[in-house]
């Protein structure tokens, strides 16, 4: 009877551990998905020194629409800033309102961007929904993820001062 009870029991330990391992095969794409998007955003705040409303309108709209993160699109942020400071909205390289034109801004704060050669902070965060169904009943885990990189800004402004070191 031991025996038999063993067995069941490494079954049952065999299965769960089988079917967390697939489900973890469902992680690594997503977080390397994450990674990718992360790399793009930190390109794209290259490229102008700071992200505009459309574009990051248009890589949060492009997340939501990938498999995994369409589950959690409440969950997804994506920060853009001045600083390591992410929860400091006065230090965002994102701004609310897109414009043309930034140089009649009195102070070079308000601005969203930085002069050339400034370090840029990128991050990502998003939820992946860890769920196993184990004899009909559902069992879920978020797991919170981010990722987050460092850039410099490449483009020279004219309204911005330039100090060379």
């Amino acid at each position: 009877m031991q025996g038999i009870a063993k067995a069941i029991l490494i079954t049952l330990l065999t299965s769960i551990g089988i079917v967390l391992l697939t489900n973890m095969a469902f992680f690594f794409p997503w977080y390397l998905t994450l990674v990718s998007e992360t790399y793009y955003v930190s390109q794209v705040a290259a490229t102008d020194n700071y992200v505009s409303r459309a574009n990051y309108d248009d890589i949060k709209d492009s997340l939501e629409d990938k498999p995994i993160f369409s589950k959690r699109k409440d969950d997804i942020q994506i920060w853009v800033h001045k600083s390591e400071e992410y929860s400091n909205p006065s230090k965002s390289a994102i701004p609310i309102v897109d414009r043309s034109d930034y140089s009649d801004y009195v102070y070079d704060e308000e601005k969203p961007y930085q002069q050339r050669g400034e370090t840029i902070y990128v991050k990502i965060a998003a939820v992946y929904p860890l769920s196993i169904t184990l004899w009909g009943e559902e069992h879920t885990a978020e797991i919170p993820v981010s990722f987050k990189m460092t850039t410099v800004g490449l483009k020279h402004y004219k309204d911005l001062p330039y100090y060379e070191n």
